[in-house]
């Protein structure tokens, strides 16, 4: 998935979190958006999700299209039809810890029923994914349950599995340990490939694999430029 930002801006009443921001994510790209605590980065990327409209500026996202006839591998040309902001949640997941899950629900239940909105990428089922997570022993248990770093995998897992060609991670790792972290990687490595991909961190750990880095604090403007 492609996104275009032209100069675009996000404010709280008058305090502007970020301005002037222009930055094309390209299709099949991995970024981080990096810069200190509260500073915007969890902002941009609602804005990119179609979660938050921005104060200012221009976003637009383009979706690869399937070609209307096949054509020869050596002459295919990839192209792209725009989304709609009201449509941009069929086509990004998204993972952060302020997004909860529905704890009420089984481990399986919750992923069967997410499944029903956002399908999971080919070859993954709910059975197979809680055998990638590691928590087999827990598939028939409420989530409300779980520990930290159970939810924190469930909540990636969710993300990582759906089959969308935008995927955003905000803090991906939060609660987890150095088996977390392995997971983490484990599922990027196999479910990330061709899929633009943005990762809010300040932990390099989180997003070393990333194409390129966008600093926020670069669109951080004083306050007699407002």
């Amino acid at each position: 998935m492609k996104i275009s930002l032209s100069d675009i801006g996000k404010r709280y009443n008058r305090d502007w979190i970020f301005r002037r921001l222009t930055y094309t994510f390209a299709s099949g790209v991995s970024y981080a958006v990096t810069g200190p605590n509260g500073s915007g980065k969890s902002t941009l990327l609602q804005i990119l999700a179609g979660v938050l409209v921005p104060s200012e500026g221009v976003i637009a996202w383009a979706a690869p299209s399937a070609p209307s006839a096949p054509v020869a591998p050596e002459a295919s040309v990839a192209s792209f039809a725009p989304v709609a902001p009201d449509r941009v949640y069929e086509s990004a997941a998204l993972s952060a810890p302020y997004l909860e899950v529905i704890e009420e629900m089984t481990l399986t239940e919750f992923l069967d029923f997410h499944a029903v909105f956002k399908p999971f990428r080919p070859g993954l089922t709910t059975a197979s994914i809680i055998s990638l997570l590691g928590l087999d022993s827990a598939a028939h248990k409420q989530i409300v349950n779980f520990s930290s770093g159970m939810k924190q995998r469930v909540k990636l897992a969710q993300a990582i599995c759906s089959d969308t060609p935008l995927l955003l991670l905000d803090e991906p790792c939060t609660n987890f340990d150095a088996a977390g972290f392995e997971l983490y990687r484990s599922l990027i490595a196999t479910h990330g490939l061709g899929r633009t991909i943005i990762v809010s961190s300040n932990d390099p750990a989180e997003y070393d694999f990333c194409d390129h880095v966008l600093s926020i604090s670069d669109f951080k403007l004083p306050a007699s430029r407002s």
